[in-house]
């Protein structure tokens, strides 16, 4: 018991360091370059910023799939005063890439904000639970409002399977994932985000999923394009920050 607690509270201090490093990445991100275009983002280094949202059922482990590739941690209770967007460096096939990641934890706020994170995202990370067939089965209607909001069937897509660890409880099979993935014509992982297993390689293939997408689209360099600093995705993003922000402060009020 006394180990259990110990690893919920060294779980708890690394999701808030994450939470904490989230909110300096993004004071960074958005700080003006000096020589930098004003109508373009470009960070410190020049590294191509990747739009990530992540959707999914509530209860599937969005949040915990995404906290296991910003900070290598597993957290086994649900916090939702603590979610927020993320950024996380990484080097893809020799290529640096900032994911700029926004984790809808089905957060009802947002319920009204869902056709713009869904308009302005580059690549989603649609997920369910393998131990939950009802999340599986949401997943193919969020493909569905995918293409809705954005009138094409060409997004960069990556389908997740989570929780494949709890092999007792299994209700959605592998071929079941796999015949999804094939309809929605977009790579798929069964993770475990308590095992970290296959984590890094999902948001790594959407990255290159976008990265695909982009030369086949536009014929040019990734890093030829850059995100405008004024874009309705920055706007979305900084709308989620104040509204995480709020639900701190009210917790801490609280608590």
């Amino acid at each position: 018991m006394a180990g259990e607690a110990s690893q919920k509270k060294k779980g708890k201090l690394s999701r808030q360091e994450s939470s904490k490093s989230a909110k300096e990445s993004e004071i960074d991100i958005d700080r003006p370059i000096a020589g930098a275009s004003s109508n373009q983002d470009k960070t410190r280094s020049g590294v191509r910023v990747y739009k990530i949202v992540v959707l999914g059922d509530g209860g599937v482990g969005k949040s915990a799939v995404t906290l296991q590739f910003v900070s290598h941690s597993f957290l086994d209770y649900h916090d939702p005063t603590i979610e927020d967007s993320y950024q996380q460096q990484a080097v893809i096939d020799g290529e640096p890439a900032l994911l700029d990641i926004l984790d809808t934890a089905g957060q009802v706020e947002f319920t009204a904000m869902r056709d713009q994170y869904m308009r302005c995202g580059e690549g989603f990370l649609i997920c369910y639970s393998v131990t939950d067939r009802h999340s599986f089965q949401e997943a193919l209607e969020y493909r569905k409002l995918i293409q809705k909001v954005r009138a094409t069937e060409d997004t960069p897509l990556v389908l997740v399977g989570n929780k494949f660890d709890l092999q007792m409880q299994r209700k959605v099979s592998t071929d079941e994932g796999k015949s999804l993935a094939r309809q929605f014509g977009c790579p798929f992982y069964e993770t475990s985000a308590a095992l970290r297993t296959y984590v890094d390689d999902a948001f790594h293939t959407l990255v290159r999923e976008i990265r695909t997408k982009e030369r086949e689209r536009f014929g040019v360099q990734d890093n030829d394009r850059k995100p405008n600093r004024h874009s309705k995705w920055w706007r979305l993003r900084s709308i989620f920050a104040l509204v995480f922000k709020r639900k701190r402060q009210q917790a801490g009020y609280t608590s």
